[in-house]
């Protein structure tokens, strides 16, 4: 039986588990232990790092890994280059699961940025004062010291060392535009503030912002390492199946 291993972390990781566990696959889904509730999947779970890429390529070894799917966040910075350096050291070959991004479409009012600081920057270009940030818990930056921004986070998990002023929203998705657009409405939110982390889940939030005729600012993605990457389950699926057969 091929063994799978599976950085996992969203929507993608738990429908190849799933679709992997189906097959008849032995696979493992690795979580960095960012966020304590997820949702249940077949197989092996491990939480936690791997520590560094030496300690990947020992888990690889170790484990007799057959192929690893690099299917964390679109945001994941390290993780894609760590991956693909112990994999290509150990000889396992590696995919990157990568959603397509979002892209504006006619109405919608996106300011493009590269990261959290110039996210910040732009909201006070825009004049904006109160800012729904979906960023998540961890990215939220130069936005907690400041006190001129009223602030409305949404998060799975409550944020720290937010101000006592802003709102916490703590929900998971997938959202609906209507429900969207009664939150933005409600808290008098006048710019959007999100990563273009791309899919369905949370996509609603821009339709509502395009509705409202709302400003979003949207961070752009990190870059990535060199190597194959598919777009969707079903490709990763077509890929492992290609390596398996050649390692067989």
């Amino acid at each position: 039986m091929a063994r799978v291993l599976v950085l996992a972390g969203t929507t993608e990781a738990t429908e190849l588990a799933t679709e992997l566990e189906a097959h008849g696959t032995e696979v493992i889904s690795s979580f960095a232990g960012v966020t304590s509730t997820r949702r249940s999947r077949p197989g092996r779970i491990r939480t936690g790092g791997f520590g560094g890429v030496a300690g990947l390529e020992q888990y690889l070894t170790d484990e007799g890994i057959d192929a690893l799917v690099d299917a964390t966040h679109p945001f994941a910075a390290r993780m894609p280059f760590n991956a693909a350096r112990a994999a290509a050291a150990v000889g396992v070959p590696r995919c990157r699961v990568l959603r397509p991004p979002w892209l504006p479409t006619v109405g919608d009012r996106w300011v493009s940025v590269p990261d959290l600081a110039a996210a910040h920057d732009a909201v006070h270009s825009l004049g904006a004062r109160t800012v729904f940030l979906s960023t998540g818990r961890q990215s939220i930056g130069p936005f907690a010291s400041d006190t001129d921004l009223q602030l409305v986070v949404r998060s799975i998990e409550p944020p720290e060392g937010l101000p006592s002023s802003a709102a916490v929203v703590l929900s998971r998705g997938p959202f609906n535009v209507d429900d969207e657009c009664q939150l933005l409405q409600s808290h008098a939110v006048d710019v959007v503030v999100t990563k273009n982390s791309g899919g369905d889940a949370t996509a609603a939030k821009l339709v509502a912002a395009r509705q409202l005729q709302l400003p979003v600012v949207m961070i752009e993605r990190p870059p990535q390492p060199n190597g194959p990457i598919v777009e969707t389950v079903d490709l990763a699926l077509s890929w492992l199946t290609t390596v398996i057969c050649r390692r067989a």
